[in-house]
């Protein structure tokens, strides 16, 4: 099970985007994901007359490991560490380390 899914709300907590929130977009490997609006990169981009696409340079955002980034907590308003926890009826859910929250209802 993994403690980050696509859709949740993350901070960054280590490289040059430090600091940043965003969502979640993508899950490239178990290791690798695409966080909104961080990590980006600048490409020069040839034009392409075949796909109607314009050449220039284009912003994108680029994967980040997934130990470079911890969910946000909203009662606490900080980065969290994440806990797996099995509950009565056998179910595997998400919890926050700090406050025992429950992430999957």
């Amino acid at each position: 099970m993994n403690k980050i899914r696509k859709g949740d709300d993350v901070v960054i907590i280590t490289g040059k985007d430090k600091g940043k929130r965003g969502t979640v977009l993508q899950m490239l490997d178990l290791d690798r994901i695409l966080v909104e609006g961080a990590n980006k990169v600048k490409k020069h981009q040839k034009p392409n007359p075949m796909k109607g696409s314009t050449g220039g340079i284009v912003e994108k955002e680029m994967p980040l490991h997934i130990s470079n980034v911890a969910l946000f907590n909203p009662a606490t308003q900080k980065a969290d560490r994440v806990s797996i926890k099995v509950l009565e009826d056998g179910r595997k859910v998400r919890a926050f380390k700090s406050n025992g929250e429950i992430l999957d209802v």
